[in-house]
C-alpha cells in the first residue's frame, strides 16, 4: 500500500477544513489574528506589530537557516535512492553511494541477517586475498627478473667493454 497518496489526501482535507472554518468564523478569527500579532489596541498603527510579533521575523530567519542546515545534513546521510527518506548506512558501488537496506542490491529489500553478513564478509576477505596474492605474484616476478638496463649494459657485457676501451684510447 502506498502511503504518499493517503498522506497527501489527508493534508488536502485538513487544509480545506481549516479554510472552511476560517471563512465561517472569519470575524472571530480575524480579530484573534489582529490581537495576537499586535496590530490593534495599541497607541499607534503597527506599533504593537513591530514591538511584538514583527520583532520575531529575525528569529524566523534563524529558524529557517537551522531548518536548511538540518535538511542538508539529512540529505547527506539519507539513502541515494530517489524519493527514499531512510538513512543510508550501507555503501554500494565501492562507496560511491550510500543506501538503506531496502534499496541495497545485496540485501534484496530485507534487513541483513547474520548469515548474509558472514557471507558478504567471506566474499570481501576472498577478494582482498586475491588482490594481495596478485600483488605478491607481481612483486615476486619483478624480483626474479633483473632489470633490462643491467642485462644489456651490465658489467662484463660487450657494449660496456667496447665503450670503456674507446674512452681509454682517446
Amino acid at each position: 500500500m502506498k502511503w504518499r497518496p493517503i498522506i497527501i489526501t489527508g493534508l488536502i482535507c485538513a487544509a480545506l477544513a481549516i479554510i472552511v472554518l476560517w471563512v465561517i468564523h472569519s470575524r472571530q478569527v480575524g480579530h484573534w489574528v489582529q490581537v495576537h500579532t499586535g496590530t490593534v489596541n495599541e497607541s499607534g498603527p503597527y506599533y504593537g506589530f513591530w514591538s511584538g510579533f514583527g520583532s520575531d521575523i529575525e528569529e524566523f530567519g534563524i529558524l529557517g537557516a537551522i531548518g536548511a542546515g538540518v535538511y542538508q545534513l539529512i540529505k547527506k546521510y539519507n539513502c541515494h535512492e530517489p524519493g527514499c527518506w531512510r538513512v543510508g548506512q550501507h555503501p554500494a558501488a565501492g562507496g560511491q553511494f550510500v543506501l538503506c537496506y531496502r534499496h541495497h542490491p545485496d540485501y534484496q529489500g530485507r534487513k541483513p541477517t547474520r548469515e548474509l553478513i558472514y557471507q558478504l564478509h567471506r566474499e570481501h576477505l576472498e577478494r582482498e586475498a586475491a588482490i594481495h596474492d596478485k600483488f605478491d605474484e607481481i612483486h615476486q616476478h619483478l624480483r626474479d627478473k633483473p632489470p633490462a638496463a643491467h642485462r644489456v649494459n651490465g658489467p662484463g657485457s660487450t657494449a660496456t667493454t667496447a665503450r670503456a676501451a674507446g674512452n681509454h684510447q682517446g
